[in-house]
């Protein structure tokens, strides 16, 4: 599809067909990134970390709490 840039203040935009909003659950913000000289307008994530740590594995990591020591006068501050 085609669109018109207009001008909106000392920026420009153009307009998004209600159809277009609701295929891709844009509401009232969006992301927007580009991409090999594209623009890309996506919604926004809710909860942008949801699931970042369910593929970490405790054995697996080497620099992981295994050994910590607190420092003086924190022992009873650190709840294991």
């Amino acid at each position: 599809m085609r669109v018109t840039i207009r001008q909106i203040g000392n920026s420009k935009g153009v307009i998004i067909p209600a159809s277009f909003l609701t295929e891709t659950g844009l509401q009232d913000e969006a992301e927007m990134s580009l991409f090999n000289h594209s623009i890309i307008i996506a919604p926004v994530k809710e909860n942008p970390r949801q699931g970042w740590f369910d593929s970490y594995h405790a054995a697996d990591d080497e620099d992981g709490w295994d050994g910590f020591v607190a420092l003086p006068g924190e022992e009873d501050e650190w709840e294991w």
